[in-house]
């Protein structure tokens, strides 16, 4: 066998700042993108060690896409090169994210901008019932074969919408499920291949880095470098919270949300839509950092932005450290560009750990059948659970009198109406996240214009 050939540095760093600005699509999209440049187009990495290292990302919390860049990132480049891909894949999102909460929050009360995001928020309803569906078509798709999956996915909707059990119990509880069922029923938790790929043929030309090329020797796993990768990231873990914890009381507040977001990180799997339910019950109804309709709007500006879905947890800590004023009445955008930042760098951090730390034992067993049921359970419950989330949604639009007063049985019956448009148009596949988000924000601005002008 010969050694990897190697991916020249310069070229891969600029491919991962150009993705980390055109990675729109959500998690789904973002791997269909990375598949065709780095396994089709570019042949950088064969089909197989794509998708070994995709089926990893998968079993994990957070957001899977984003691990994905950083694990081939570390494949072909060492730490240096995984943490940059990462860090890329996140940065212009952080960014971007942060100038938009900021004009949220100091423009929010206009006109013009309440009118445009009375229109997006029945898209957003819509995104999350399209996720559903899309989840649910490849997960659930086969009733008569895999009833087991369907029970899953309606115990966790049950679980969650009307039980209101935490979602790391249910996500437990699906992954115990797996794995009985899959001694019990192995043919019920089959997993679905490649289909998360996208992947529209097989390739047959040789990547520099292909199923047989040997493994690369910073990615062999050793005991020194795993307790590495762990000593490093407990530092880059305890030192932010011990500073924030030692700086008073505005560094206590933050200090709160370093630690929610470091559960989120940890406790929930399944990628962003996943992880909104629990970040909704903690940073709406425990902490009230913001309110449930400001959760739906930093989610339509997430949808707006390129990078991972879950950098909306930086909306949820901006507007948290804005409008509880944790660094005093003079200083909210400061507070808010805080709140943001403390809230993405614990979000993220386990990503980078997970991948550098776990890197070398998957790149290990690589020819050998993996535990693919609690898997399987899992990402049947997270159908489940997303559609608990999108049924919520839906009801703050119906609910909230954002496009007109109450109709019959008391709904905002043109918010309905948009939010099944959306729908529509998102199933139907014939545009793209944000023209379908934007395009909703215009309607909604013209209609409240109208209605304005008609009541005068």
């Amino acid at each position: 066998m010969q050694a990897p050939a190697a991916v020249p540095l310069r070229e891969a760093l600029a491919f991962w700042f150009k993705l980390g600005f055109i990675s729109f699509g959500g998690p789904a999209g973002q791997i269909a993108l990375m598949h065709r440049e780095l396994v089709e187009r570019r042949r950088w990495i064969s089909e197989g060690r794509f998708l070994h290292a995709l089926h990893y990302c998968m079993v994990l919390p957070g957001p899977e896409a984003q691990q994905l860049a950083t694990y081939l990132g570390w494949l072909m480049h060492r730490s240096a090169g995984g943490i940059a891909a990462g860090v890329l894949f996140v940065l212009p999102a952080l960014f971007l994210l942060i100038a938009l909460s900021w004009g949220y929050l100091a423009f929010g009360h206009l006109p013009v901008v309440a009118g445009f995001f009375a229109g997006i928020r029945p898209a957003v309803a819509a995104l999350v019932l399209q996720a559903v569906w899309r989840l649910g078509s490849r997960t659930l798709a086969h009733p008569v074969r895999a009833p087991a999956r369907w029970a899953i996915a309606l115990a966790a909707f049950l679980a969650i919408a009307v039980w209101a059990v935490p979602f790391p119990a249910v996500v437990a509880g699906a992954a115990l499920a797996g794995w009985i069922g899959g001694r019990l029923a192995p043919a019920q938790f089959a997993s679905a291949g490649a289909a998360h790929s996208g992947s529209a043929a097989p390739t047959t030309a040789p990547a520099l880095i292909d199923d047989h090329t040997p493994t690369p020797a910073h990615a062999r796993f050793s005991r020194l470098g795993l307790a590495r990768v762990i000593g490093a990231g407990a530092l880059l873990w305890l030192l932010p919270l011990a500073a924030l914890l030692a700086w008073g009381d505005g560094g206590q507040a933050l200090a709160a949300m370093a630690w929610f977001f470091t559960k989120a990180a940890l406790l929930t799997f399944g990628g962003a839509y996943a992880v909104l339910p629990y970040v909704h019950q903690g940073a709406v109804e425990q902490f009230q950092w913001l309110t449930a309709a400001q959760m739906v709007d930093g989610l339509a500006l997430g949808e707006t932005t390129p990078g991972p879905l879950i950098i909306v947890v930086a909306f949820v800590g901006f507007v948290g450290g804005w409008t509880h004023q944790l660094l005093g009445p003079g200083a909210l955008a400061a507070a808010g560009v805080a709140g943001a930042c403390v809230a993405t760098w614990f979000t993220f951090l386990p990503s980078f750990l997970f991948i550098l730390g776990g890197g070398p034992l998957v790149e290990s067993t690589r020819g050998r059948p993996s535990l693919t049921a609690p898997l399987a359970a899992i990402t049947a419950a997270v159908v489940g659970v997303i559609a608990s989330l999108g049924l919520y949604f839906l009801a703050l639009v119906a609910r909230g009198k954002a496009l007109g007063p109450p109709g019959p049985l008391g709904l905002d019956w043109p918010a309905l109406a948009l939010a099944l448009l959306a729908l529509l148009v998102l199933l139907r596949g014939r545009l793209g996240v944000v023209p379908v988000i934007l395009g909703c924000g215009l309607l909604g601005l013209i209609w409240r214009l109208v209605a304005q002008q008609l009541a005068l």
